[in-house]
């Protein structure tokens, strides 16, 4: 059985707060293929496909432009990183907390934008800002997780159930647990930003910033309270 004693991780590792970060991915997935230009911005695997074809095919307007969403998620994971260990310096906010004030006020800012502004701006905005989500938070209690795209989640299903029934151990049940529980959360943040961008349209994308504002009030806290001789913690997976 894994060990998930309250007291061996920090708040930003919790189940909760990796529920909330799939789920507000799931809305931007959503959010960015039916209102902003048919693509999915929390992950590069796509645009890289796609830049290959345009080399292939000596389309080298389209590879320079497919350069803008990769060149961002690069940079990204390279501002995450560094501002990650400059943070804590100050002793006052950890890294984690700071990044979802910086998600929120991307997503405020995304949602004022008017219908005919250039979908890239809204896409490349959120290939940055789930790029470093996606570098921050690494494990949910002790489990490798991905907080931006299921992919991942989906192959452990299937890899832990065989394990499950070859062994009919406890543990592997519970990555199960774990990692369709993630998939859970990103679909049901999904549907309802299907269902937000019906009614709202373009504002839609702020549903995602009420969502972050809940993760951000509980790490907040964490920060100033029960975790404030903590902050110097690094999260497992760093």
């Amino acid at each position: 059985m894994e060990n998930t004693d309250k007291e061996e991780f920090l708040e930003c590792e919790k189940r909760w707060v990796y529920d909330l970060l799939i789920a507000s991915a799931g809305w931007f997935g959503a959010y960015t293929f039916i209102q902003r230009g048919g693509v999915f911005c929390n992950a590069q695997t796509a645009n890289v496909v796609l830049f290959a074809i345009a080399l292939g095919k000596a389309d080298l307007r389209t590879a320079a432009y497919l350069l803008l969403p990769i060149g961002a998620y690069f940079l990204g994971a390279f501002v995450s990183e560094y501002l990650g260990k400059s943070v804590k310096k100050y002793h006052f906010l950890r890294w984690d907390t700071v990044l979802i004030a910086i998600e929120i006020i991307v997503v405020i800012l995304l949602g004022l934008l008017p219908g005919d502004a250039p979908d890239q701006i809204c896409q490349v905005a959120l290939n940055f800002i789930c790029s470093m989500q996606f570098n921050t938070f690494r494990q949910v209690q002790g489990v490798p997780a991905a907080t931006t795209f299921v992919t991942n989640h989906i192959r452990q299903v299937g890899h832990f159930l065989a394990k499950y029934v070859r062994h009919h151990e406890s543990k592997y049940a519970e990555r199960v647990k774990t990692h369709g529980r993630l998939i859970l959360f990103f679909m049901g943040g999904a549907v309802i930003s299907t269902v937000a961008c019906r009614y709202f349209q373009y504002r839609s994308i702020w549903g995602s910033a009420v969502i972050l504002l809940l993760i951000f009030i509980g790490l907040f806290h964490a920060d100033l309270s029960y975790e404030k001789g903590l902050l110097d913690k690094v999260p497992h997976g760093h």
